[in-house]
């Protein structure tokens, strides 16, 4: 497989040295390609968009409103949606007429750094890049720097024509953005975003409609009563697109058994029955596999609907153990009725985690309550 980092590529400066000329023929093409393009093949992918980046700043007006007009004037046509309002990819035909893709990165990232001295028209430029590729990352150093004046302008773009720029609104001021910087301001104090969120939670686009829902997500690892009070409320009118947003935002509550998310859900009372978990073996090796065979049986005169999960119990380093919990299964239990239930387990280890060897326990939970588990020794 190609590697990621390869996305920005000798190809990408060529093009953007091409485009930029294009628009704005004093352009110093040799020097930034030269300047973009050197050492390229070393660089991780980040570093290579921000060396891009360095080029840009190297190589565009001085003056930051007619470095924007060129980087603008320089863009493809905005990538189309396809029914479901999700971005349809880009076309050999679009890349012939202007720049989109990864190379935008690096072209947000020159505005972030060049544009905070005119953040208006910084913030009209990112919604001209936004609709080729994504300017969730260039946005937030001007929300954080500027929140008063980059919230106003977000805020009257929740009802913009292309849903691209609806998504940054919402991803662009995400609290906990992975891969971008986070916003501590609205970790602490989500509640500027939530107007914004309440416009798009409904939006026509399913692209849109998952920012919202990975946007609540985050402000649940901070403020969990709130987003389970946001469940409460707009659950029950919900349409079943709503209810899918709902139950994304919710995810990691549901998984970490939180009450109140659990109650909002009608999932608030743990099995009315019993439950055995037996393993396929009392040992396994680290980049094996263990099998999980769970029994349920009612006890109640009414079915049950249960989300289940498991919880792995890791050994670490220092001896101690750290729970992760993995998807199970979501069904209803009929009344008086069993169930059988199985899974394998995988043990190989992953980039953000180390399997260590030694006694590790699964513990299953049903609507969040734990209701059995086991044993089992990880070998080395």
């Amino acid at each position: 497989m190609e590697p990621f980092k390869n996305l920005i590529n000798a190809g990408t400066v060529q093009r953007a040295g091409q485009h930029l000329q294009r628009v704005w023929p004093a352009f110093d093409r040799p020097g930034f390609e030269h300047r973009a393009a050197h050492g390229l093949e070393a660089l991780e992918f980040k570093a290579r968009a921000m060396q891009l980046a360095d080029a840009l700043q190297a190589t565009l007006p001085a003056d930051f409103g007619d470095a924007a007009s060129v980087l603008e004037a320089s863009l493809a046509p905005p990538i189309p949606l396809d029914a479901h309002g999700e971005p349809a990819g880009l076309s050999e035909a679009q890349s012939e007429l202007g720049l989109s893709g990864w190379v935008v990165w690096s072209m947000g990232e020159f505005v972030a750094r060049q544009g905070m001295g005119d953040v208006p028209r910084a913030l009209r430029c990112l919604h001209a890049l936004t609709q080729r590729f994504s300017a969730e990352f260039a946005i937030r150093p001007f929300i954080q720097r500027h929140p008063e004046a980059s919230l106003a302008t977000i805020r009257t773009w929740v009802h913009d024509p292309s849903a691209h720029v609806r998504r940054l609104v919402s991803e662009g001021s995400r609290p906990r953005l992975p891969w971008g910087l986070r916003l501590q301001a609205l970790v602490a104090d989500p509640s500027p975003t939530l107007p914004l969120l309440l416009a798009l939670q409904d939006d026509a686009s399913a692209y849109v409609r998952r920012s919202v829902a990975n946007h609540l997500n985050d402000i649940a690892k901070d403020h969990p009563d709130l987003v389970a009070q946001w469940v409460r409320e707009h659950l029950p009118t919900a349409s079943g697109q709503r209810s899918a947003l709902l139950r994304h935002a919710s995810r990691g509550l549901v998984k970490q058994g939180h009450a109140p998310t659990l109650a909002a859900w009608g999932l608030g009372h743990g099995l009315n029955g019993d439950a055995v978990l037996a393993l396929t073996a009392t040992e396994a090796r680290v980049g094996g596999d263990i099998g999980l065979a769970l029994r349920l049986r009612s006890r109640s005169p009414q079915p049950q609907t249960l989300v289940i999960d498991y919880v792995v119990h890791h050994v670490r380093a220092n001896g101690g153990t750290s729970p992760k919990v993995f998807k199970g299964w979501k069904l209803e239990l009929a009344a008086h009725g069993e169930q059988a239930l199985g899974k394998r387990h995988n043990l190989r280890p992953v980039t953000t985690r180390t399997l260590y060897p030694g006694r590790h326990r699964i513990e299953v939970q049903v609507n969040g309550l734990v209701c059995a588990g086991a044993d089992f020794e990880l070998l080395p």
